[in-house]
């Protein structure tokens, strides 16, 4: 029986008069990305209108426009809505992310959670936050500890090349090293150091404001692009190195772009929310499933990772108020069980 990731898909194809681009368009696809589209709207309208200060969607369009009282402008500008569009960019940072380290790994475990990625941007971060650091300052400890805990996973995994199961197997071994670090710097933190870390780790959106959505807006609009460029070699790329480089692929320089790309796009996500679990590992998923592709489809995987983040961000807000429960307690709950389902069906599959 054809497998549903691999069937043919009905697609249209659409070109510029010269022929110069063109854009495929699939049907599901496009109803994917509509859907999620739709889906993020809604939640972000509950987002915008319920809690303490309850307000109409009436009064958040008038408040966005800058009119209406002074109390509804302040609640939106400066605290819902910052939030609410941190929350969709770490999401689709987090999401695209994982879908090219998946893709790179040929390995659905490959995701930055698993094989160091945010553990390396988290320790960038235990550092500046122990050593009485400004949000810049940690948010540039952030990325430095996730690019170099890159370049280390490369260099270790590198011989004659860099393959998807060796870059796996040396990333889990970086990681638990890694956790390992971690755990000893918060240990020997004082303790007012050592909680805010800890609260750090777990990944919220608490007390989020535009200080966090612009350097995470800024990185999505200079690597998204590269990445949806890149997104034909991924694709083959998948097929194996010898096959790709048959059909004009330069494997490892592409790889070495896309591993940064991944990395990057990581590491912001967690220097603005902190390292929020398991984003990285199912929206990807999630997305193939949906769309049925073959390859990865980054648009809808970027609207994926939007939609897990804010959703799970709203419902830990109202299922467990007044407490300010993290967004990553949530996606850690959901996650686990994704990741159970996914072992055990990868399991039954051999």
């Amino acid at each position: 029986m054809t497998d549903l990731a691999t069937r043919p898909r009905p697609s249209r194809v659409l070109r510029s008069r010269g022929g110069h681009f063109s854009l495929r368009l699939h049907g599901r696809t496009a109803a994917v990305v509509l859907g999620l589209v739709l889906a993020i709207l809604v939640i972000g309208a509950f987002t915008l209108t319920i809690g303490e200060y309850e307000l109409t969607v009436g009064q958040v369009l008038a408040a966005l426009a800058g009119e209406g009282g002074r109390a509804a402008q302040y609640v939106i500008t400066e605290f819902r809505l910052p939030r609410w569009l941190t929350g969709l960019l770490v999401g689709a940072a987090l999401a695209v992310s994982g879908a090219l380290m998946q893709s790179l790994a040929r390995n659905p475990l490959g995701s930055p959670d698993f094989i160091g990625f945010t553990t390396g941007a988290a320790t960038g971060g235990i550092l500046m936050i122990i050593t009485g650091a400004s949000a810049a300052q940690l948010a540039f400890g952030a990325i430095a500890g996730g690019l170099l805990t890159a370049l280390a996973m490369y260099l270790l995994a590198f011989t004659r090349g860099v393959h998807g199961s060796r870059l796996v197997l040396v990333g889990v071994g970086v990681n638990a090293i890694l956790i390992a670090v971690n755990s000893y710097l918060i240990s020997r933190a004082e303790l007012r150091d050592a909680t805010i870390a800890q609260a750090w780790l777990t990944g919220s959106l608490n007390a989020r404001g535009w200080e966090h959505v612009l350097p995470v807006g800024i990185a999505l609009a200079l690597l998204l692009p590269l990445a949806f460029t890149m997104a034909r070699r991924l694709a083959l790329l998948e097929m194996g190195d010898e096959a790709a480089s048959a059909l004009g692929v330069p494997v490892q320089r592409s790889r070495a772009v896309l591993m940064v790309t991944s990395v990057a796009l990581a590491a912001v996500a967690v220097a603005s929310a902190g390292p929020v679990a398991f984003v990285a590992l199912m929206a990807p998923q999630l997305a193939r499933r949906l769309t049925r592709a073959a390859s990865p489809v980054l648009v809808p995987t970027a609207l994926m990772g939007a939609f897990v983040v804010s959703l799970s961000d709203f419902a830990a807000q109202r299922l467990f108020s007044p407490i300010a429960v993290p967004v990553g307690v949530m996606t850690a709950a959901v996650g686990g069980i994704y990741l159970a389902w996914l072992l055990a069906t990868e399991w039954r599959g051999r």
